[in-house]
């Protein structure tokens, strides 16, 4: 008996300790990023402890800082910080809302209105197709591959140019600008809204240390009838539960929706099986639902005073698993739409450009007539006098892209040059016919890689 009860206290004792030391019951155990539950950015560093700290970092690899140029040469090629001052725009009003939609899994591959090169190509997401034309559209890249990794590149124009998501790295507690925090300052009222338990992928940290007044998620939803029975709540219901508390918000207001439902296993709610084509891939069948959860969005959204005097932009969080050749290479497993939609038609569409997730918060700010300094490491996509390009980053091998070339750099030399507006499935590696074209692209990702490293490093991501 006496040894039963000191194994039973020596079990319950580590247990104990194992939920001590992850933080609790949900889904992922504390991290860095959890601390911006309980305080601002600036104050991160006060209430994380040494030993903690040491912990959650003690197996990454640290950034390395980066000196391809001196400090003025570095500014004139590529400088985030972004500062419109004066200038304005006057092609939709000031104090307009904005609503920023990312789409789970929303491949450039399953678009019909980017597949249309392809004979016979039926793509799955009608609703989105007919909305494309409406809006002005970009065939653009994300910059990173994981859901966790597009959160900060579309909200903070911060993308990941390591192996570790920046949610989840030494750098977590950086004090950054973002779309939530500026316009915030703004007088905006601001919400991240998400389907899933809470604490996955640790949105609803990286959300309020962002600045975001509210998170929403599974448990301020409230309805576990509508539970997926893995993940979350299901898009359709989900959304329209976001439609009502953005009407009962004031406005202006600036919210953030991820959806939900095209994640594996890809559950369709039961009144639905059946009712949604299938494709080649399983998830195809989960992108049409949260199509249909989308156009339902819109069509109640549509009805509510805020609607007109609302920018949306839709993306997506990364790719998915391709079935078509060109959604297979090392571009094409970047390709996702970039939707900037006004429902009274302000905007004008640019010419063809490389557009990424990084550059949806540049756009915004300058839609929005945003007059001080901010940084970001994307491009205004309506600034027509800019270079154009995007990046992104993957098992230690960087990739710039512009309107027609991309080139692989190893972080010492250019390994490939295509030209991709000819050779969709990359299989002529031209980087010795065009020196001068490598030298300008790999120019611009060195000041890129230089910028984003140091800055990192020395926790200056913000002008305030």
């Amino acid at each position: 008996t006496f040894y039963g009860l000191q194994t039973a206290g020596f079990l319950l004792t580590a247990f104990l300790m194992i939920i001590g030391i992850r933080g609790g019951f949900q889904l992922k155990p504390i991290n860095i990023i959890t601390a911006g539950q309980y305080t601002q950015a600036q104050n991160i560093s006060l209430l994380l402890n040494t030993p903690f700290t040491i912990i959650k970092t003690v197996d990454q690899q640290a950034l390395q800082p980066v000196k391809y140029f001196e400090d003025e040469e570095l500014d004139s090629i590529f400088n985030p910080v972004y500062f419109y001052g004066t200038e304005m725009n006057d092609s939709i009003p000031t104090n307009k809302n904005v609503v920023l939609i990312i789409m789970e899994s929303m491949s450039g591959e399953h678009i019909g209105a980017f597949n249309k090169h392809i004979p016979g190509y039926e793509g799955f997401t009608p609703f989105l197709d007919s909305l494309m034309g409406h809006s002005v559209v970009f065939n653009g890249f994300a910059n990173g591959k994981q859901s966790i990794e597009a959160v900060p590149t579309v909200v903070a124009g911060l993308p990941t140019l390591m192996n570790r998501p920046y949610i989840i790295s030494a750098y977590a507690g950086n004090k950054i600008n973002s779309l939530a925090n500026i316009l915030g300052q703004q007088g905006y009222s601001t919400a991240f809204y998400h389907g899933g338990t809470n604490g996955t992928m640790d949105f609803d940290g990286f959300a309020l240390m962002a600045g975001y007044d509210n998170y929403f998620g599974r448990t301020e939803y409230n309805k576990e009838s509508d539970f997926d029975g893995n993940w979350g709540i299901f898009d359709e219901p989900f959304f329209q539960y976001v439609t009502h508390e953005l009407d009962e918000s004031g406005q202006p207001f600036f919210a953030t929706l991820f959806s939900l439902s095209a994640h594996h296993p890809y559950t369709i709610p039961e009144q639905y099986k059946g009712k949604f084509r299938k494709g080649k891939l399983e998830i195809q069948e989960a992108v049409m639902y949260s199509d249909f959860a989308l156009k339902r969005f819109f069509e109640t959204a549509s009805g509510m005073d805020w609607f007109n005097n609302t920018l949306f932009i839709i993306t997506a969080d990364h790719t998915s698993e391709p079935n078509l050749d060109e959604y297979k290479t090392r571009l094409g497993a970047y390709r996702i739409p970039v939707i900037f939609y006004s429902p009274k038609g302000e905007l004008t569409q640019p010419e063809n450009i490389a557009v990424s997730q990084a550059d949806i918060m540049p756009s915004i700010l300058y839609l929005l007539n945003y007059q001080d300094p901010f940084i970001a490491f994307g491009n205004n996509v309506f600034d027509g006098s800019e270079k154009h390009f995007a990046v992104n980053f993957l098992n230690g091998i960087y990739q710039i892209i512009d309107n027609e070339y991309v080139l692989q750099f190893d972080g010492n030399k250019s390994i490939a040059l295509y030209s991709y507006a000819e050779d969709k499935l990359l299989e002529n590696n031209v980087i010795g016919e065009y020196p001068e074209k490598v030298k300008n692209l790999e120019r611009m990702l060195k000041a890129y890689i230089q910028q984003y490293n140091n800055r990192l490093i020395e926790n200056r991501l913000s002008v305030r």
